[in-house]
């Protein structure tokens, strides 16, 4: 490995195409580089919509959308803002897009390689990773098994220290976006010390059974909270929101507060911040309530937690979790993982599609999640 510690750029560009929750991943990468190169200039680049993550944060000095789908226009408006302004980019996503606007971006890149969902070696990744080896000064691969998404990240910073383990030996914090108030509404409807559930994931591979969600909905207004359901304004999500309110007796339903669709992303950091436990599933919102130092129980089922478990703040070290475990808590964070030797596949669930569901959800019991809310409420 080639070093180049004695690079000092001025302007470094940070790019991550996909969704909210891989924009908030990047937080850690984004505070080592500030600690690397402390008067160097940091923007940021990614989808339209996706980017609340970053509200507040104070070392980035400017933010640049661009539409997931881009027209010949909008690309040529990009290329045109982009064009060689930049003196580094770090490539956060293994994407053929990600990497052109390195390309077009910046005098050098570093970059994630992507590969095969399971981790079988195939010609075709290495096909697509030829060119984009070719390109940058650095590359790191990616592991979906075994090595983290924050440590892959922070990873990309490794070419320009001397000594690259100093990249893990101090602590490593996913910084949330800055809260804003809730709106009048829901701040008065909150009367009580409340737990925040958000069941919708973005793929129903990820969905955890509507029959589980009403136990446990009751069994937590029954101990005395008034539990909040958080959703995205996505219609499966508003729906799914639905349906679980509809399953809810008369007297359970009045403690619970459906704020699908009415928070952006720092009003559900404010809401995150003053609840006694959040639970949810592998999700986005799920790493903002552990990057909001939320008390955290998250059910995982195909996805390895070692590779997207949310973040306990403050670790020092690589890797927080253990590819499986019916249970395991690290910091805040608690992962339940249901039953079954095929547990975790990185499929998308039974059927490896995006419309399957998982059997290892179907079978992760409420009576499982009340035994670690119990260890959870009995610690804080």
């Amino acid at each position: 490995m080639s070093n180049f510690s004695t690079l000092k750029p001025k302007k470094v560009l940070f790019i991550a195409t996909r969704q909210i929750g891989d924009v908030l991943v990047t937080t850690p990468l984004i505070s080592k580089a500030r600690e690397l190169w402390p008067d160097a200039e940091f923007h940021f680049l990614g989808y339209k919509g996706k980017l609340d993550m970053l509200k507040g944060n104070p070392e980035i000095a400017q933010v640049i959308e661009t539409s997931d789908r881009p027209g010949f226009g909008e690309y040529l408006a990009l290329f045109n803002k982009l064009f060689q302004r930049y003196d580094l980019a770090l490539v956060t996503q293994p994407s053929d897009r990600a990497y052109l606007y390195g390309l077009v971006a910046a005098f050098h890149r570093v970059g994630i390689l992507g590969g095969h969902p399971q981790g079988m070696a195939n010609d075709k990744s290495k096909q697509q990773n030829a060119w984009k080896k070719f390109i940058s000064m650095y590359t790191v691969d990616v592991d979906y098994f075994s090595q983290h998404v924050i440590t892959e990240k922070l990873r990309l910073l490794e070419v320009f220290f001397r000594n690259p383990s100093e990249l893990f030996s101090k602590p490593i914090t996913v910084t949330p976006p800055i809260g804003e108030p809730l709106t009048p509404i829901i701040a008065g409807e909150l009367t009580q010390p409340y737990v925040v559930i958000h069941p919708g994931p973005l793929t129903a591979y990820k969905r955890w059974p509507l029959a589980h969600w009403q136990h446990l909905i009751t069994y937590l207004v029954k101990r005395g909270y008034q539990v909040v359901l958080s959703a995205s304004p996505a219609k499966q999500d508003l729906q799914l929101n639905h349906d679980i309110l509809s399953l809810l007796d008369e007297e359970v339903r009045k403690q619970v507060i459906n704020t699908a669709g009415k928070l952006s992303v720092p009003q559900a950091g404010s809401l995150l911040r003053g609840a006694v436990l959040y639970i949810g599933i592998d999700t986005s919102i799920t790493h903002l309530a552990a990057a909001c130092n939320t008390p955290t129980i998250t059910l995982f089922g195909a996805t390895p937690p070692s590779n997207f478990g949310p973040w306990p703040n403050g670790f020092i070290g690589k890797q927080p979790y253990q590819l499986r475990a019916r249970s395991q808590t690290v910091g805040n964070i608690t992962i339940l993982q249901g039953p079954g030797e095929c547990v975790p596949c990185r499929k998308a669930g039974c059927l490896d599609r995006a419309d399957s569901n998982s059997e290892c959800l179907d079978l992760l019991e409420p009576a499982q999640v009340i035994e670690a809310i119990e260890t959870v409420l009995v610690n804080n």
